[in-house]
C-alpha cells in the first residue's frame, strides 16, 4: 500500500517491522525515497530541526517518534515543533501509535527464583542523566539499608562477565527488591527498569511515573517511593517485608494468580508489532497529511 521512510535512526531502533510485507507496506531508511514516501518517521531525540527535509508532497504524512521522556526531550510536547507532524508514535498512551516498554505476558509470569543475596536491594543504572533525583535518593537510601549497585552509578559490585540483558535479569532475580528508578518523571514513562524487575521476580521499588499503578500486574506488586516520607521510612518498610515471609510473598502472588485486567488489556493493545500498527494506521487514512 505504500512506503514508510525512517528519516533518522542513529540508535538503530526501527523495525523489525514484522508483518509489513503482509500489510502491503515497505520500510526503508533510504532518504532518496523521501519525495515518493507515503510517510516519513522522525526519531525526535536524535533529530535536529534543521535536518527536516525541504518540501513535502501532498498527502505525505510525517510521524513524530520517541521512546524517550518528554522531560529530557521536550520537543516531544513543544506545540510549535509538533505542528510539523501528523501522527505521534511514542510511549505516551495518548499517542496515535502507542509503543510502551511492556514485557510479554509469558515472560512476566515466569516463576520467581529464590532470593539468595544478603542485600535486600539491587540497583543497576549507568546513565548519568538524572532529572528525577534518583542518584541522590539511592545514596541516601544506602545509609539505611544494604543496596548492591552493579551499574556505573554507585557501583559496589562487579560482574565477572556481562552478557547484557540476560545477565541483568539473572542478577535482579536474586534480590528481593529492585530499585526501578527512572531518569525522569513523566506520565506513562515506565521503562524496562520496571518490567525487567517484574519479569525477574524481584519487587520493583519505583521512582517514576505518577500513573505507575496502572502498569502494575496487581495491587501491591510494586512499591512507590512517593508513599513514604523519605529514604529512612522506605528502608524501614523494606526491612519489615524482609522479616515477614508472608507479606513479601503477597507482593509476588500475581506470578501464580495471574496478571490483572488492566495490564492484560494493555498487553492486548500492543500485541501487534508497533511498525505494523503504524502501517495499519496509515492504511486507514488516519493523520491529515499536508
Amino acid at each position: 500500500m505504500g512506503t514508510i521512510l525512517v528519516w533518522n535512526d542513529a540508535w538503530r531502533m526501527a523495525g523489525p517491522a514484522r508483518g509489513l510485507a503482509y500489510e502491503g507496506w515497505t520500510l526503508t531508511h533510504d532518504r532518496w525515497q523521501a519525495p515518493l514516501a507515503d510517510a516519513i518517521v522522525f526519531h525526535l531525540p536524535t533529530l535536529a530541526p534543521a535536518d527536516l527535509p525541504t518540501g513535502r508532497r501532498p498527502g505525505q504524512r510525517w510521524v513524530a517518534w520517541s521512546m524517550e521522556s518528554e522531560v529530557n526531550y521536550p520537543a516531544l510536547v513543544d506545540p510549535a515543533f509538533r505542528a510539523c507532524f501528523d501522527l505521534e508514535m511514542s510511549y505516551r498512551r495518548a499517542a496515535d501509535v502507542w509503543t510502551p516498554y511492556l514485557a510479554g505476558e509469558a515472560a512476566l509470569l515466569a516463576p520467581a527464583s529464590p532470593k539468595v543475596e544478603a542485600s535486600p536491594c539491587v540497583y543497576i543504572a549507568s546513565n548519568a542523566r538524572d532529572a528525577s533525583g534518583r542518584h541522590a535518593y539511592v545514596g541516601a537510601l544506602m545509609r539505611h539499608i544494604a543496596v548492591d549497585a552493579w551499574g556505573e552509578c554507585h557501583r559496589n559490585r562487579r560482574w565477572e562477565r556481562d552478557d547484557g540483558r540476560a545477565t541483568k535479569l539473572a542478577t535482579l532475580a536474586r534480590y528481593r527488591f529492585t530499585l526501578a528508578f527512572e531518569n525522569s518523571i513523566a506520565r506513562d514513562y515506565v521503562t524496562e527498569k520496571f518490567f525487567d524487575a517484574l519479569e525477574a521476580g524481584s519487587v520493583p521499588v519505583v521512582l517514576g511515573a505518577q500513573d505507575i499503578a496502572d502498569y502494575a500486574p496487581a495491587p501491591g506488586s510494586c512499591i512507590d517511593v512517593r508513599d513514604f516520607d523519605g529514604p529512612a521510612s522506605l528502608a524501614r518498610h523494606l526491612d519489615a517485608l524482609v522479616l515477614d515471609d508472608g507479606a513479601y510473598a503477597r507482593c509476588l502472588a500475581w506470578k501464580t494468580d495471574g496478571i490483572g485486567a488492566g495490564l492484560r488489556a494493555m498487553l492486548a493493545d500492543v500485541a501487534v508489532d508497533p511498525w505494523t500498527r503504524l502501517a495499519r494506521r496509515l492504511g486507514s487514512g488516519s493523520g491529515s497529511g499536508s
